[in-house]
């Protein structure tokens, strides 16, 4: 006798639906490390010109050069902070596309331990079965002996 599982297509489709999950959720991750990477490649862009802006002062520097450098750290800052809100963002998105991923996933195991149980029930009865044919041939075979 050969074993269908009756939720095969629903399983096919669960787990379509996850590859699918784990690929947004990929996707999601890899926009959040790019922010992420060009947010610190700012602050990092930002410290080293505070550092040279203070070497600078003890050298000594014009003014209309220290004017230049606080509007150009003031523009920086201001681009840090829109990057902190993308990166923000960036990690709620993130953070749905993984809880999304887990049902998806949670899913497709429900239904892998159906099958399993299913499969498992479908061999007892076939041993079952496989029993009550040997019974049969058993009690032919003694009626086969007695006819004689």
């Amino acid at each position: 006798m050969h074993y269908q599982f009756k939720f095969a297509k629903i399983l096919s489709l669960k787990d379509k639906e996850k590859e699918e999950a784990l690929a947004v959720y990929q996707e999601t991750v890899k926009r959040f490390e790019d922010a992420a990477e060009h947010l610190y490649s700012l602050l990092k862009k930002k410290e080293n010109l505070e550092l040279y802006q203070a070497e600078r002062l003890h050298a000594g520097l014009p003014i209309q050069e220290i004017r230049h450098h606080q509007q150009f750290v003031g523009n920086l800052e201001k681009t840090i902070e829109h990057y902190q809100k993308i990166v923000y963002n960036a990690r709620k998105h993130m953070s749905f596309q993984q809880d999304k991923l887990m049902e998806k996933n949670m899913e497709v195991k429900k239904y892998e331990k159906m099958k399993e149980n299913h499969y498992l029930r479908f061999l007892s009865d076939e041993k079952h079965e496989e029993g009550k044919l040997m019974d049969e041939i058993s009690i032919q075979q003694y009626m086969n002996r007695e006819a004689r």
